[in-house]
């Protein structure tokens, strides 16, 4: 097959015009270096490398944080962002840690699970292994001063207060804390009658 100089120009030119071609300007936005193909190649100091797949090849644009599903790397030539390892993860601080799930899973020591595991509770998006971490609600009114189940007889005493969980999720899971002070007794007199101590206020 004898194919003629002047049939081969125009796919020349069109090669050439495509090897030449300035990269869109979004292509090259806050980018160092940019490729026709590619994108971003290089990116500022404080800017992170995100490759994005488009078809067989990548297509990098310089971010300010990474999307969700990746993690922000430093390096000494460049920053980049890499994917999270887990699918259900949303945010992750190194490859195999997570640091916040997908909605649907609670997350647990870097992990994304389908429920707490047990031994555990959940709160919001995450699973708790020990009621000192839960949400706590506010405290009671202190209660009465009594000593020894009294609540007269004496100068000094005790009073308790305590105060549980903020959420519905958790009250089951952990007992009330319990908060105790030393109290000064009212000022009180008793009168003995058949043989029971009555205790009186009285007013100051």
């Amino acid at each position: 097959i004898v194919v003629s100089l002047v049939e081969l120009m125009p796919l020349f030119f069109q090669q050439e015009t495509k090897l030449n071609r300035i990269p869109d300007a979004d292509d090259c936005r806050s980018c160092l270096e940019c490729s026709r193909d590619n994108g971003c190649v290089r990116c500022p100091e404080r800017l992170f490398l995100f490759l994005q797949r488009d078809g067989m090849s990548h297509h990098g644009t310089c971010l300010l944080t990474c999307p969700p599903g990746h993690y922000e790397q430093k390096g000494k030539d460049m920053n980049r962002c890499m994917k999270c390892r887990s699918l259900d993860c949303e945010h992750c601080f190194s490859r195999d840690f997570c640091t916040k799930c997908k909605a649907g899973f609670q997350l647990y020591k870097g992990k994304c699970l389908s429920r707490c595991p047990q031994g555990t509770f959940p709160h919001h998006t995450d699973c708790l292994d020990h009621c000192l971490l839960a949400p706590t609600g506010e405290w009671s009114e202190w209660g009465v001063c009594q000593r020894d189940g009294a609540t007269c007889g004496y100068r000094w005493g005790k009073q308790t207060r305590t105060r549980g969980t903020s959420d519905n999720q958790t009250t089951t899971y952990c007992p009330l804390q319990a908060e105790m002070q030393r109290c000064v007794y009212l000022k009180t007199f008793t009168h003995e009658t058949q043989g029971f101590k009555v205790c009186f206020v009285r007013m100051a």
